[in-house]
């Protein structure tokens, strides 16, 4: 359909119904979005999502996630091909950005993006790779690692904390409950050392977060979620790892995954520090 460049463009709140259109989208980017992912964005900030449309017709759409008082997270930029050049993504941007008021607000930006954020004031601290593979799924269950069930749910909540940027206890309830979604727990002297989620996706099953004490650690997990990826059916999985943890991308080569892109994690202003030598991977690239 070739775009009405006559119409205007208006912004405003998103559904969930209307992020399943947009989640297509990021699908057809090869972004590998994850299957039932929606209703845990939308639960840690309802408003924090937007569409433009022209002419009643979507076609942009972003999110301006507040997880504090000083941290919100930006994510989902997209506009459809054939409505680019016309200035319909910036505008999403600047009606979707005040959403955030003066928090820092952090990205995770691909290369071609990259000079417009600097150009908003955005600073680059790091990159992220996205590594994608066939791990070959245990033998055998794996020792000192449990299903997130059996754990009091307030602990990941905690481990989680130390690994983020802002608590975020709407969105972790969601995202270790959703339908579909494993949680696995390493447990070390009775105590958590480290969790992760597998969840089923468009392509590749998508590992995150991946926390954990040690690099140890983070391979028992990876290694057990994979066998859960298996377990849905999945042969192959995603997981995008930080450079700021060198022992990350270690970790994926020892198990045969290779790096497909790269985005830069970029923010506005000040962030609570994290415990980086934990992060293994990201939650998800949308909302950090």
């Amino acid at each position: 359909m070739a775009p009405a460049s006559s119409g205007s463009l208006s912004v405003a709140p998103a559904t969930p119904g209307d992020w399943a259109l947009v989640s297509s989208w990021a699908a057809e980017e090869g972004w590998n979005p994850g299957l039932s992912d929606v209703p845990a964005f939308f639960a840690q900030d309802p408003g924090g999502f937007f569409l433009g449309r022209v002419d009643g017709e979507p076609v942009s759409a972003i999110s301006v996630v507040n997880y504090s008082e000083t941290y919100a997270f930006l994510g989902f930029y997209l506009v459809r091909p054939e409505f680019r050049g016309l200035g319909h993504g910036l505008a999403t941007w600047r009606a979707a950005l005040a959403h955030a008021g003066d928090r820092s607000v952090g990205l995770d930006g691909v290369p071609a993006q990259q000079d417009n954020y600097r150009r908003s004031g955005f600073t680059t601290a790091y990159r992220t790779a996205r590594f994608v593979g066939e791990v070959p799924a245990p033998d055998r269950p794996v020792a000192g690692v449990v299903p997130g069930a059996v754990l009091d749910p307030a602990a990941i909540g905690a481990y989680d904390n130390a690994c983020h940027h802002a608590d975020r206890p709407r969105f972790l309830v969601r995202w270790i409950t959703t339908p579909g979604h494993r949680v696995l727990v390493r447990v070390v002297d009775g105590r958590p050392a480290g969790y992760g989620v597998v969840r089923p996706a468009q392509d590749a099953a998508r590992v995150g977060p991946l926390f954990a004490d040690t690099p140890a650690d983070a391979g028992v997990l990876l290694d057990a979620l994979a066998a859960e990826a298996r377990d849905f059916g999945a042969t192959r999985i995603a997981v995008d790892m930080p450079e700021s943890n060198p022992a990350a991308a270690r970790l994926a080569l020892e198990r045969g995954l290779e790096p497909t892109f790269e985005t830069a994690r970029m923010y506005t202003g000040p962030v609570r520090p994290v415990a980086r030598e934990r992060v293994f991977g990201v939650t998800t690239l949308e909302l950090g």
